[in-house]
Protein backbone atom coordinates (compact mmCIF):
# COMPACT_ATOMS: atom_id res chain seq x y z
CA UNK A 1 0.00 0.00 0.00
CA UNK A 2 1.41 3.37 -0.97
CA UNK A 3 -1.16 5.33 -0.18
CA UNK A 4 -1.17 7.80 2.87
CA UNK A 5 -4.13 8.01 5.52
CA UNK A 6 -5.45 10.53 6.91
CA UNK A 7 -3.09 10.56 9.72
CA UNK A 8 0.25 10.50 7.44
CA UNK A 9 -0.79 13.35 5.23
CA UNK A 10 -1.70 15.91 7.95
CA UNK A 11 -0.01 18.84 7.85
CA UNK A 12 -0.69 22.54 8.94
CA UNK A 13 -1.50 25.34 6.00
CA UNK A 14 0.66 27.90 5.22
CA UNK A 15 -1.47 29.76 3.19
CA UNK A 16 -5.00 29.34 5.83
CA UNK A 17 -3.79 30.46 8.92
CA UNK A 18 -5.32 32.20 11.69
CA UNK A 19 -3.15 31.07 14.26
CA UNK A 20 -1.21 27.93 13.93
CA UNK A 21 -2.39 26.86 10.82
CA UNK A 22 -4.04 23.59 12.72
CA UNK A 23 -7.31 24.41 11.63
CA UNK A 24 -6.35 25.26 7.84
CA UNK A 25 -4.86 22.02 7.62
CA UNK A 26 -7.27 20.51 8.92
CA UNK A 27 -9.75 21.76 6.57
CA UNK A 28 -7.62 20.79 3.52
CA UNK A 29 -7.31 17.02 4.62
CA UNK A 30 -11.18 16.38 5.26
CA UNK A 31 -14.42 17.14 4.27
CA UNK A 32 -14.82 19.60 6.75
CA UNK A 33 -14.30 23.44 5.64
CA UNK A 34 -11.44 25.23 8.13
CA UNK A 35 -14.17 27.99 8.89
CA UNK A 36 -15.88 24.70 10.99
CA UNK A 37 -12.96 23.75 12.69
CA UNK A 38 -12.08 27.46 14.20
CA UNK A 39 -16.07 26.34 15.44
CA UNK A 40 -15.46 23.61 17.10
CA UNK A 41 -12.35 24.16 18.70
CA UNK A 42 -13.79 27.78 19.92
CA UNK A 43 -16.99 25.65 21.25
CA UNK A 44 -14.70 23.06 22.59
CA UNK A 45 -12.74 25.87 24.70
CA UNK A 46 -16.00 26.46 26.38
CA UNK A 47 -15.66 22.99 27.62
CA UNK A 48 -12.95 22.72 30.37
CA UNK A 49 -10.24 23.93 28.16
CA UNK A 50 -10.34 21.16 26.03
CA UNK A 51 -9.87 22.85 22.50
CA UNK A 52 -7.47 25.00 23.44
CA UNK A 53 -5.09 21.77 24.67
CA UNK A 54 -5.50 19.68 21.29
CA UNK A 55 -5.30 22.68 19.39
CA UNK A 56 -2.07 23.13 20.84
CA UNK A 57 -0.86 19.68 20.66
CA UNK A 58 -2.02 19.86 17.09
CA UNK A 59 0.01 22.54 16.54
CA UNK A 60 2.98 20.76 18.16
CA UNK A 61 2.93 17.53 16.55
CA UNK A 62 1.33 18.37 12.67
CA UNK A 63 4.34 18.71 10.34
CA UNK A 64 4.55 22.30 8.54
CA UNK A 65 3.52 21.84 5.17
CA UNK A 66 6.26 21.16 2.20
CA UNK A 67 6.00 23.34 -0.62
Amino acid sequence: MTEKNLLQRLTKSKEDRVIGGVCGGLGMHTSIPAWAWRVLFCLLLFCFGTGLLVYVLLWIFMPNEQL
